[in-house]
Protein backbone atom coordinates (compact mmCIF):
# COMPACT_ATOMS: atom_id res chain seq x y z
CA UNK A 1 0.00 0.00 0.00
CA UNK A 2 1.22 3.53 -1.39
CA UNK A 3 1.33 6.00 1.81
CA UNK A 4 1.19 9.81 2.15
CA UNK A 5 2.75 12.13 4.44
CA UNK A 6 0.35 14.49 6.03
CA UNK A 7 0.52 17.40 8.49
CA UNK A 8 -2.31 17.60 10.88
CA UNK A 9 -4.08 19.44 13.72
CA UNK A 10 -5.49 18.30 16.30
CA UNK A 11 -7.64 18.85 19.68
CA UNK A 12 -4.83 18.34 22.75
CA UNK A 13 -7.22 15.76 24.32
CA UNK A 14 -6.97 13.84 21.36
CA UNK A 15 -3.88 13.29 20.83
CA UNK A 16 -2.99 12.90 24.61
CA UNK A 17 -5.83 9.83 24.02
CA UNK A 18 -4.16 8.73 20.85
CA UNK A 19 -0.58 8.50 22.42
CA UNK A 20 -2.13 6.95 25.78
CA UNK A 21 -3.35 4.18 23.19
CA UNK A 22 -0.23 4.01 21.16
CA UNK A 23 2.00 2.75 24.15
CA UNK A 24 -1.02 0.49 25.75
CA UNK A 25 -1.23 -1.00 22.29
CA UNK A 26 2.24 -0.88 20.69
CA UNK A 27 1.04 0.79 17.71
CA UNK A 28 2.01 3.44 15.70
CA UNK A 29 -0.06 6.56 15.46
CA UNK A 30 -0.37 6.83 11.86
CA UNK A 31 -1.49 3.24 12.15
CA UNK A 32 -4.09 4.10 14.90
CA UNK A 33 -5.05 7.38 13.00
CA UNK A 34 -5.79 4.87 9.42
CA UNK A 35 -7.66 2.47 11.26
CA UNK A 36 -9.79 5.16 12.83
CA UNK A 37 -10.42 6.46 9.81
CA UNK A 38 -11.19 3.60 7.62
CA UNK A 39 -13.83 2.51 10.80
CA UNK A 40 -15.71 6.06 9.72
CA UNK A 41 -15.18 5.73 6.52
CA UNK A 42 -17.42 2.74 7.17
CA UNK A 43 -19.62 4.32 9.37
CA UNK A 44 -20.62 6.81 6.73
CA UNK A 45 -20.84 4.32 3.97
CA UNK A 46 -23.51 2.64 6.30
CA UNK A 47 -25.40 6.31 7.06
CA UNK A 48 -25.42 6.67 3.21
CA UNK A 49 -26.84 3.34 2.32
CA UNK A 50 -29.92 3.54 5.08
CA UNK A 51 -30.52 7.06 3.80
CA UNK A 52 -30.45 5.59 0.26
CA UNK A 53 -33.05 3.01 1.80
CA UNK A 54 -35.15 5.30 3.58
CA UNK A 55 -35.65 7.37 0.14
CA UNK A 56 -38.67 6.72 -1.91
CA UNK A 57 -36.66 5.57 -5.18
CA UNK A 58 -37.75 3.48 -7.45
CA UNK A 59 -35.67 0.44 -7.45
CA UNK A 60 -34.29 -1.87 -9.79
CA UNK A 61 -34.85 -6.25 -9.69
CA UNK A 62 -32.06 -8.24 -11.01
CA UNK A 63 -33.57 -8.92 -13.57
CA UNK A 64 -34.57 -5.30 -14.93
CA UNK A 65 -30.63 -4.08 -14.44
CA UNK A 66 -29.86 -6.83 -16.76
CA UNK A 67 -31.83 -5.51 -19.12
CA UNK A 68 -31.24 -2.10 -18.89
CA UNK A 69 -27.73 -3.04 -19.07
CA UNK A 70 -28.48 -5.69 -21.71
CA UNK A 71 -26.78 -8.37 -20.14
Amino acid sequence: MNTVRLNITLPESLNDEMNHYAKELKEKKSHIIASALDMYFDYIDLKEAEKRLESKESTLTLDEMKKELGL
